[in-house]
């Protein structure tokens, strides 16, 4: 029942499902009307050549990035609820038969549900928009990919939030902590500016940072396929660079990430921050 009601709270109020995709409609928009000519431009020049592979290379790395920022994004939203609950109601749920772990599970499990909805409707669009750029459709196999993928980054990117609000008591203080986070994922994603173009201490910071991850992993299963189809017949060194230069994989030394251990950060990631944030809800 308490997931329930958080989740007729959270899609009750239609400002807060428009808000929890501000971000992404703000990049989409951006990428649609100005950033998406620049880029492929941009590509262009320094490939030395033209190609009607580009538009379906640079909308593939792009959008996987924003769907990376949807998933967190939308926990942002979902868990708005929290902070209003400490504000108006929290004692009330406590003088119930309810026990405050389950007050916790319910908000983590709404949060998650709602992610996971928002995030597979913007996965939805921006496959279709990479399609309607020329792009390849993913098989069953990418699907399913993509569905691990949209899990482990939600579950990633929930309890990263979840932490950071469970400090969080004021609906202020919370308006102010998404409006930054909001604001810096699409750099730490390399949505508006390719990795690889960043000074060396940012890129470490990006590679760092745990929801990276899972915008390399679904540039890996969406991106990565046109990149190989428009370097067919380039020298493999050239591949690799541009996969590093778009955040397609990240190189740790002599060490170059994959799909799985990327989704072992993401997946590590999450049950550190849980872990957490129940020994913060129990302080």
């Amino acid at each position: 029942m308490l997931i329930k009601r958080n989740l007729l709270i959270f899609f009750r109020d239609k400002a807060a499902v428009f808000f929890s995709l501000l971000a992404v409609l703000i990049i989409l928009l951006l990428y649609v009307l100005f950033l998406g000519s620049t880029m492929e431009e941009a590509l262009s020049s320094q490939l030395g050549f033209e190609s009607d592979k580009i538009p379906a290379v640079m909308a593939s790395i792009v959008f996987s990035g924003l769907i990376a920022v949807a998933s967190i994004t939308s926990s942002m939203g979902a868990l708005q609820t929290t902070v209003t609950d400490k504000e108006r109601a929290y004692k009330d749920f406590l003088t119930s038969p309810a026990s405050s772990g389950k007050i916790t599970l319910s908000y983590i499990l709404s949060s998650t549900i709602i992610g996971l909805i928002m995030t597979f409707i913007s996965l939805i669009l921006c496959v279709a928009y990479i399609a309607f750029r020329g792009g390849n459709l993913p098989g069953f196999t990418d699907c399913l990919l993509l569905f691990l993928t949209t899990l482990l980054s939600v579950l990633c990117g929930n309890s990263i939030v979840f932490f950071i609000t469970a400090f969080i008591k004021s609906g202020g203080a919370f308006t102010a902590m998404s409006t930054v986070l909001g604001t810096m994922v699409g750099f730490l994603m390399g949505v508006y500016i390719p990795i690889g173009q960043l000074p060396s201490s940012v890129q470490w910071v990006i590679k760092c940072f745990p929801m990276s991850h899972a915008a390399a992993m679904f540039k890996q299963v969406l991106a990565d396929g046109e990149l190989s189809e428009l370097f067919a017949n380039a020298p493999p060194q050239v591949l690799g660079e541009l996969r590093e230069t778009f955040g397609v994989v990240f190189t740790y030394g002599n060490y170059t990430s994959g799909f799985w251990f990327s989704a072992l950060v993401l997946g590590s990631t999450a049950a550190l921050f849980y872990g957490a944030s129940i020994l913060v809800v129990r302080d």
